[in-house]
């Protein structure tokens, strides 16, 4: 079969001809519909995040953002069987850790992540593997678009477990956004879908102008001020700061940003992840955290009770992830996409649908 092949470190992406996948007796095998190409991608290709153990080996295979159809089902499954149309977290879970167990797989203490290491290849392949079929799997309603599903894989769905179930964003609720690509954009959207009055902050007026499209009611470009918490302060009532900020870059500048804007007992919520140049440090105002009480959250991808939630939002039109996916490639494109991607030079969310 196909398949985008990592060569190692910055080195050129490959598609290739390699074996399909082996099904495991508590695994499936998928054929690709759709695959988000994700940033996360990208930093992996770079290098980054050797400092939370993540060293790609050449002869791995990315992509986390699927939905598929099952092609195959290993012996021990149960809950799902061949032609059935599915999608997963990419942070595939073991389902027996305490924190599975409370409803928190995707912080599972034996946490897989797809299309990072090699014994779980990713999706940017005509088929792809699940572990763990039984407790990772979603079934996908045939009435969702193949793209909007490849959509929600990480980004959307690590923007609305944060907004809805890290942070309290509530109906008229000011919310800053630090960030509009792809997270950030499905943060506002989200947040916006919550009746909170959000605040889109960028250097890309394309991206602003997209941020209020999908729901922002106000927009900074961040290059155009001298202060952007007090811009960002500004849009709010007596300049108070926002109850919530939400940083969807993962760089010094915008972390920093985030935590200013807010208010007294304001929510920080980190979505963005670091690069080489902040090797996942940052400094944060400390002091004026405690003084004032702000609240530093994660969020990290999506557990799959949660995407049922999705679901009906999007059935009863309260959100609409398809307004974020800006773009289909075939899988021979995907190199290039990615290329781009270090240049910020895409908007919203690249999908590969064409295997």
């Amino acid at each position: 079969m196909k398949a985008v092949v990592f060569q190692g470190v910055d080195e050129p992406l490959a598609v290739e001809d390699v074996d399909r996948p082996e099904c495991e007796p508590d695994g499936v095998v998928v054929e690709t519909e759709a695959c988000g190409i994700c940033r996360s991608d990208w930093h992996a290709w770079q290098g980054d995040w050797d400092w939370i153990g993540l060293v790609p080996s050449p002869g791995l295979i990315f992509g986390h953002e699927p939905v598929g159809r099952v092609v195959e089902v290993g012996e021990n499954v149960e809950r799902v069987g061949e032609g059935d149309r599915v999608t997963n977290p990419f942070n595939l879970s073991d389902g027996t850790c305490p924190h599975c167990r409370a409803g928190r797989a995707n912080i599972c203490e034996r946490s897989v992540p797809m299309g990072f290491v090699p014994f779980q290849q990713g999706a940017f392949a005509e088929e792809y593997p699940v572990r763990n079929a039984d407790q990772n799997l979603v079934q996908v309603p045939d009435s969702v678009d193949a793209a909007e599903v490849a959509g929600l894989g990480c980004r959307f769905a690590t923007a609305f477990h944060g907004v809805v179930h890290r942070v309290d964003v509530t109906a008229g609720d000011w919310v800053a956004v630090h960030g509009c690509g792809g997270v950030g954009l499905s943060a506002t959207h989200v947040a916006s879908a919550l009746g909170a009055n959000v605040i889109a902050v960028d250097i890309a007026a394309d991206k602003l102008a997209m941020a209020e499209e999908v729901g922002a009611v106000e927009t900074v470009d961040a290059t155009a001020v001298d202060d952007v918490p007090q811009a960002v302060k500004a849009h709010t009532e007596r300049s108070r700061g926002v109850a919530v900020s939400i940083d969807a870059l993962g760089v010094a500048e915008t972390v920093q940003n985030s935590v200013n804007s807010l208010g007294k007992g304001g929510q920080h919520l980190q979505i963005g992840m670091t690069t080489s140049d902040e090797a996942g440090e940052i400094a944060v105002p400390i002091d004026t955290m405690v003084t004032d009480e702000r609240e530093f959250y994660g969020s990290y991808g999506m557990p799959p009770n949660e995407y049922d939630e999705i679901f009906r939002m999007m059935t009863a039109g309260t959100i609409d992830p398809g307004t974020i996916v800006t773009e289909t490639c075939s899988l021979e494109d995907v190199p290039d996409v990615m290329d781009r991607l270090g240049e910020y030079d895409t908007l919203g969310i690249p999908v590969c649908t064409e295997f």
